[in-house]
């Protein structure tokens, strides 16, 4: 079989060129032409297509019956919880993690548990399969029926993928795959493009469910081009610190479920373990009665999860003070510090800021910033919050508490984990049931939560 031609194209705005250049003559970006395959057009006359696929009818939506999505259960529901209730046939999901984090022993663990009733097919591109066997053998569950093979060429895979017809394929990595018509090196821009386009085609001709696991660059993003992540249907990021034994898999794209969902593993000798109370988790360690230290009722997804925001205002050596935050925006402090200074009067030009959510969780939602800012008041009067309070709602720049979603399933978080007095906008009040030995207060500005915040 002859080689396909190759050309150049710019990753930026798509011109095509023969040769290799430095720069695009198109749009000017510098190192942007990126090795393809040029794929021939069909020869015969205009506006004819001919295609051994049957033809599909149009439909109107209203004659189209409801049918469940099918979906594989794992044994893992908080790896079902990100998925969005389990693992939809035919679906391309990408997992993307520092490495070290565990991509590799979630993916052989499920696919060790599901192997015991599904034919599941695991490729290794990085391992032998003694090293996957190694690896297995460290594991609680019974991985003897778990089809294992170690090959990076995409065309033998493809044919083994044919003859085996798994039920789940598992590619661990994309950047060690190559395509054998493209000339480039395997985990370049034009290889990992080219093999995720056909693993799409196996996954959705086939009706196989595909993992493929992604290594990361040093910003965090998918090493390859972005167009993968419009390729797939699902795009997980496996986040933690190598040196913490807790993962956190969070979904960024799901076309089957939520974007908001969220799942905490914890890592140990025999695998990963779920964790099924995360706030229990968050908050094991923290201290009572310190000055800096608040708890807000967070949601992730459909799940509340209670944290622990922590601030440190010092006295800043610099012309210019500090504003650093770990775990929420850094704009986010600047708002909220200005907020402080301009309608409370804390005095905080000459202060540096120090936030941070304990347990390395990311927050985005409006909802911690009433906690945000009781923090730094706490450390910049030196003055402890109560240790079973709790801080829910919103802040505008006039000072104002807004409402926030889904209060009553904080609330109720909170109250099973023992807090007593929850704080949160006075507009969510209505409506709501109070727990039995739990007093919520409503307030409407951030003076009134101060004052709250620090009654004795």
């Amino acid at each position: 079989m002859a080689k396909k031609k190759v050309i150049f194209e710019c990753l930026a705005c798509g011109h095509q060129s023969p040769k290799w250049m430095g720069k695009c003559p198109n749009c000017g970006a510098w190192n942007q032409m990126e090795e393809s395959i040029e794929h021939k057009e069909t020869k015969g006359p205009k506006n004819t297509f001919k295609s051994d696929a049957p033809a599909q009818k149009v439909e109107k939506l209203k004659d189209i019956k409801e049918e469940d999505t099918p979906r594989i259960k794992t044994k893992i529901n908080e790896f079902n919880r990100v998925l969005g209730g389990g693992i939809v046939e035919g679906s391309l999901v990408l997992i993307g993690g520092d490495p070290g984090i565990g991509k590799s022993t979630l993916l052989l663990q499920i696919s060790a548990a599901l192997s015991q009733n599904k034919n599941v097919l695991y490729v290794s591109g990085e391992e032998s399969v003694r090293q996957t066997k190694l690896r297995a053998e460290r594991l609680v569950e019974d991985s003897g029926e778990l089809n294992v093979y170690a090959e990076t060429n995409l065309e033998i895979i493809h044919s083994m993928v044919q003859k085996i017809k798994p039920d789940l394929l598992i590619i661990d990595s994309i950047q060690t795959v190559y395509h054998p018509e493209v000339t480039s090196a395997p985990g370049s821009v034009s290889q990992v493009r080219e093999c995720t386009q056909n693993l799409m085609h196996i996954a959705k001709q086939m009706n196989i469910a595909t993992f493929i696991v992604g290594h990361v660059t040093k910003d965090g993003q998918i090493a390859g081009p972005r167009l993968l992540e419009h390729m797939v249907d699902t795009v997980l990021y496996f986040e933690g610190d190598t040196h913490h034994a807790y993962r956190i898999l969070r979904a960024v794209k799901n076309r089957f479920g939520s974007t908001n969902e969220m799942g905490i593993f914890e890592m140990k000798q025999t695998g990963l373990n779920e964790v099924k109370n995360p706030s229990e988790m968050f908050l094991e360690e923290r201290s009572k009665h310190v000055a800096g230290s608040t708890i807000v009722a967070t949601m992730e997804g459909t799940r509340p999860i209670l944290v622990e925001v922590q601030a440190l205002v010092t006295p800043t050596t610099f012309h210019n003070p500090r504003r650093m935050a770990t775990g929420i925006d850094h704009n986010r402090l600047s708002l909220l510090m200005a907020v402080l200074e301009k309608k409370e009067n804390f005095l905080l030009q000459q202060q540096d800021a120090y936030i941070k959510i304990a347990g390395g969780v990311k927050l985005s939602e409006p909802a911690v910033d009433l906690s945000i800012i009781i923090a730094i008041a706490s450390s910049f009067q030196d003055k402890p919050t109560k240790g079973d309070d709790c801080f829910v709602g919103e802040v505008g720049l006039t000072g104002e508490v807004r409402r926030v979603a889904r209060i009553d399933q904080r609330v109720q978080e909170a109250a099973k984990l023992g807090f007593k007095r929850i704080i949160i906008p006075k507009n969510n009040i209505k409506g709501l049931e109070f727990p039995e030995g739990t007093e919520v207060i409503g307030v409407s500005t951030t003076r009134e939560a101060l004052k709250i915040a620090f009654s004795v």
